[in-house]
């Protein structure tokens, strides 16, 4: 009987130690999204698309961004091994601006957190600058 549970009890150790080796990783495509030069109004709607190269699901717990005018979604269900997934992140346009914003995604992958960037400039096309040269000078007018 003691032969019994001992056998028991190290087959349940080791097959604990072999759960913990199966680890999630996420590898993004990019880590880094530049929306160009777009004017105001445009979609600024683009997204970042990873795969789980992991042999464990990946669960995206948390995607935030450093400001209210960029808005995340992420996947609500797990990502199996192999399969891939993506992250919608949707900039609100209207504001006339650089864009430099960060995305923070938190996960259960072997590197828990990332970081994910947004880059690129809106302008305002019915604006003019202030510096471009007009057909007439003042006085010539």
């Amino acid at each position: 009987m003691k032969k019994l549970f001992t056998i028991l009890f190290i087959g349940l150790i080791s097959l604990s130690m072999n759960a913990q080796d199966k680890v999630a990783k996420i590898e993004f495509k990019d880590t880094t999204i530049d929306y160009g030069t777009i004017n105001k109004g445009d979609n600024g709607i683009r997204t970042f698309e990873f795969t789980n190269t992991g042999d464990a699901p990946l669960i995206i717990t948390k995607v935030s961004s450093s400001c209210g005018c960029t808005v995340p979604k992420k996947p609500e269900n797990p990502i199996m091994p192999g399969d891939s997934g993506e992250i919608e992140v949707k900039y609100d346009t209207q504001r006339v601006m650089p864009i430099r914003k960060t995305i923070t995604v938190l996960s259960n992958a072997e590197t828990p957190t990332v970081s994910l960037k947004i880059k690129g400039e809106v302008i305002d096309p019915s604006k003019t600058s202030v510096l471009e040269k007009k057909g007439k000078s003042v006085m010539e007018q």
